[in-house]
């Protein structure tokens, strides 16, 4: 009974967060083929409804092995969970990684950890202020910065909102389960200094949801500004 208390407990503060700050980056990095990964990937789902949290999902290929082959599983994003240890100290990555903000990650099953990281970050102000706008098949980029920063990576991110996959072999087979914000694509638009106002554009279908990350430690540090259209 304390177990289930604890856990409906958990899930009341992740339905009720509200954010007064920033808006704050989470990725989690998740497969299908991880039985622990589906509680993190339902609070992701929960993130993923709030307009002041950009939640995104990036599954990881390295889980592969276990019988089933993630559907939307990249090596690039495996390259990028790697970089983000690197940087953060860390000797190996897992799954349910949750990385807040670019700086701090968390076991992304655990719910208030993952309410108070969230808040933390969005008690910070972030430096860079980005704005979006799209035309037509065009997104327009422009970012400025506040006081002095270092040097910094403009990412652009694609995803599909919602998916739902039938698992048939692996950890999780027989379940269905459901994902959000499945990263498509994230590419590096180029670099920054913080200098005057950033501009430029790119082309995304047009109904396509965007992100795009100012990033330092050439796009596996903290994020020091972020905004996105759905």
């Amino acid at each position: 009974m304390r177990f289930v208390s604890l856990i409906s407990a958990a899930w009341m503060a992740l339905s009720g967060w509200a954010y007064a700050g920033e808006t704050v980056v989470v990725e989690l990095f998740t497969s299908q083929g991880c039985s622990s990964c589906p509680p993190a990937d339902r609070i992701l789902g929960e993130l993923a409804e709030r307009d002041d949290v950009i939640a995104l999902a990036l599954h990881v290929d390295y889980w592969d092995y276990l019988g089933w082959k993630d559907e939307f599983a990249s090596p690039a994003n495996t390259k990028r969970q790697r970089a983000y240890a690197r940087a953060m100290g860390e000797r190996s990555v897992y799954t349910p990684q949750m990385v807040i903000g670019g700086a701090e990650h968390v076991v992304g099953s655990r719910a208030m950890k993952v309410s108070n990281a969230v808040r933390k970050h969005a008690e910070r102000p972030q430096p860079v202020t980005v704005k979006l706008e799209r035309q037509g098949d065009r997104v327009v980029i422009r970012a400025n910065a506040q006081g002095s920063v270092p040097d910094m990576v403009v990412q652009l991110v694609t995803y599909r909102p919602k998916a739902t996959v039938n698992v048939r072999r692996g950890e999780n087979a027989g379940r269905t389960l459901t994902y959000h914000n499945v990263v498509q694509s994230l590419s590096r638009l180029g670099t920054w200094n913080g200098q005057g106002t950033y501009s430029a554009a790119a082309t995304v279908p047009a109904g396509t949801p965007v992100v795009v990350m100012v990033q330092a430690k050439g796009g596996s540090g903290p994020i020091m500004g972020a905004s996105h259209l759905k």
